[in-house]
């Protein structure tokens, strides 16, 4: 059973969401040979001032 935890910066809409758990679910049964419902994905909305990359937050105020 192939499990995907993604993290993503919060504000995407349920509509968006869905799109995109839909193409991993898709995606993954294409390559692994294995049903829809055996794929699990866990998403993350991450607030931009909780993430960092190069030592920097993402947050506007640290921008």
């Amino acid at each position: 059973m192939p499990t995907f935890h993604i993290e993503l910066f919060e504000g995407r809409t349920l509509e968006q969401k869905r799109q995109f758990v839909e193409a991993i679910t898709k995606a993954t049964c294409e390559s692994l040979n294995v049903e829809p419902n055996s794929v699990d994905i866990i998403l993350t909305d991450v607030k931009r001032e909780n993430w960092a990359t190069g030592g920097r937050l993402w947050s506007a105020a640290d921008a």
